[in-house]
């Protein structure tokens, strides 16, 4: 393989926007609901925040993993990742904003700021929010 080739993609269709659902490759169909707080029913189904989020947490858990056994490090047990992912107004526009809140228990505090250093600089989401979207990174004992 190449630098720069692609390595993997798919694709996803949304069907009536915010209040819809969306379907895609590998059996996703989700429901989709606008909550109260942006003038929707509050009704059953996630929002693409919510989507966001969990693809987010994901790949910054799967980073994390990646750079451990880069660098050899020990088991440290069940890591856990926790993405929040949230809309803000500004003027006309909608701003978005995450925070990812992370445990790794068995490391030292040193040890899982590391990991988390070295996530940042290699999960695929991370480095596109870089320089546009706010991020906190959490860790948390």
């Amino acid at each position: 393989m190449t630098q720069n080739e692609t390595l993997f993609e798919t694709t996803s269709s949304a069907h009536g926007g915010r209040a819809g659902h969306v379907e895609g490759e590998g059996g996703l169909n989700v429901r989709l609901a606008v909550p109260e707080a942006m003038g929707g029913d509050g009704g059953e189904g996630s929002t693409p925040e919510g989507l966001f989020a969990a693809a987010l947490a994901a790949c910054f858990a799967s980073a994390m993993g990646a750079v451990a056994r880069a660098e050899n490090y020990p088991e440290f047990g069940d890591m856990e990742v926790s993405a929040t992912a949230g809309l803000s107004l500004d003027g006309e526009a909608h701003t978005l904003h995450a925070a990812l809140d992370i445990k790794l228990p068995g490391l030292s505090r040193e040890q899982a700021q590391h990991l988390v250093d070295g996530a940042k600089d290699i999960c695929a989401y991370t480095r596109a929010l870089k320089g546009n979207v706010d991020v906190d990174y959490r860790l948390h004992d």
